[in-house]
C-alpha cells in the first residue's frame, strides 16, 4: 500500500531542475549527469514521466519514474527515483504500478537495477531477467 498524503500523476513537462533535486535525494545523482541541459535530454526523450508528490504543504516531487515506451510491446524505465526521506512507505512500488496501468497489459516492462536495490525489485515481484547486454556509453 502506497504511503497517505501522496498524489500520483503523469507529468511530461517536468523541470530539469525538478528531477535533478529528486535524482540527488534519492541518490541516485551519483549514477546520472549533472549537467542541467544533459538533464533536460533525458526528460524530453522520455514518453512516459510518472511522479510522485507530496500534497502537504507545497507539493514537493519526492519520486519519478522515466519510462521509453511504445505503449504497444514494451516499456524500459531508465529511471526509479525516490527520495531517501520517504522511501519504504511503497512509493517505488506505487510508481511502478502506475507505469503498468498506464502503458497497458501488453506491454513488458524491464529496467536495470542500481548497484544495492535489487532486494526492492525481489519484494516487489519483479522478476529477475537472465540475460541482458549493453554497450557502455563513451560520455
Amino acid at each position: 500500500m502506497a504511503a497517505p498524503g501522496i498524489a500520483y500523476g503523469v507529468e511530461p513537462n517536468l523541470s530539469a531542475a525538478e528531477f535533478r533535486r529528486v535524482l540527488a535525494a534519492s541518490g541516485l545523482i551519483a549514477r546520472r549527469p549533472d549537467d542541467p541541459e544533459r538533464l533536460a535530454r533525458m526528460l524530453a526523450g522520455a514518453n512516459l514521466i510518472v511522479t510522485a508528490r507530496v500534497l502537504v504543504p507545497e507539493r514537493n516531487l519526492v519520486g519519478i519514474a522515466r519510462v521509453l515506451t511504445d505503449f504497444a510491446w514494451c516499456a524500459y524505465v531508465s529511471d526509479l527515483a525516490v527520495d531517501r526521506a520517504v522511501q519504504g512507505r511503497g512509493i517505488g512500488r506505487r510508481l511502478l504500478e502506475t507505469v503498468r496501468e498506464r502503458t497497458g497489459p501488453d506491454v513488458a516492462v524491464t529496467l536495470a537495477a542500481a548497484p544495492g536495490a535489487d532486494a526492492f525489485y525481489e519484494r516487489i515481484g519483479m522478476p529477475r531477467l537472465a540475460n541482458a547486454f549493453r554497450f557502455d556509453r563513451e560520455s
